[in-house]
């Protein structure tokens, strides 16, 4: 594990994570933790959640809100826990050991019962099996990978865990956007694709994906967020996202 926790959020979260060439969190977590906006009240729900950085930095950013982190691998399960604790929200943040990808008993066994998010927040993993060259690290090759037809199952139970009119919200590769929306459709509506460039005058490497479940609302396709300037420094926007600037008041 780091030996320093990586700070977040201009400092106002540090998170413990696994040594250099695993998996580890960064601007993608940044970007996820701050699509949406929860309520007062609601229950957040990060699927996939490692070590917990888009979790315990929307617990960080709002207050009001309960968060558990869904994370099947036990040691990130535990350092998720560190992490909750070390940045006191643990009486905020609770942490469920479970497949995502399990048959239905198989989750509600663990604790993930059917109707119980107001928001889910995932950032899935990015390749099916044969579709890309697995990493050699084991941890980065799970995160990265799963079985053919992961995506589809992944997202029905993001659609599962969430209350009719829940918000779904996650992040993945621009070039998966035809996939994941065909895993969308007939179970969320009202979505809001926007796309990410690591500079403006590039292809979208990213895109940020906000929809509710049940809604059939059409699709909206907004602005581009543009995360560095032709200098390479972050833009004011993507300076402010990871800084944490405050969300406006619910």
């Amino acid at each position: 594990m780091s030996a320093e926790p990586d700070a977040f959020l201009g400092g106002r979260l540090r998170l413990r994570q696994p040594p250099r060439g695993a998996h580890r969190a960064g601007t993608d977590a940044v970007l996820l933790a701050r699509l949406l906006v929860p309520a007062p009240g609601d229950t957040l729900y990060d699927l996939g959640a490692s070590t917990g950085a888009v979790g315990l930095a929307a617990a960080r950013m709002s207050e009001a809100c309960r968060v558990v982190l869904v994370e099947r691998d036990p040691d990130l399960a535990a350092l998720a826990r560190e992490n909750a604790s070390a940045n006191g929200l643990a009486e905020r943040v609770a942490v469920i050991e479970a497949d995502v990808l399990a048959p239905g008993a198989q989750r509600r066994a663990a604790g993930l019962e059917a109707g119980c998010a107001d928001i889910v927040l995932t950032n899935p993993p990015f390749f099916e099996a044969g579709g890309h060259r697995p990493s050699p690290v084991l941890q980065k090759a799970s995160a990265h990978a799963f079985a053919a037809g992961g995506l589809d199952l992944w997202l029905r139970t993001c659609a599962d865990l969430l209350r009719p009119g829940g918000r779904l919200g996650l992040i993945h590769r621009a070039d998966a956007l035809p996939a994941c929306l065909d895993a969308l459709r007939g179970r969320f509506g009202d979505c809001a694709v926007r796309p990410v460039h690591a500079r403006g005058d590039r292809p979208a490497i990213r895109v940020l994906i906000a929809a509710v479940k049940g809604s059939r609302a059409p699709c909206q396709l907004l602005p581009p967020l543009v995360l560095q300037d032709e200098a390479g420094r972050f833009t004011p926007e993507a300076e402010a996202l990871h800084r944490g600037t405050p969300w406006p008041a619910a």
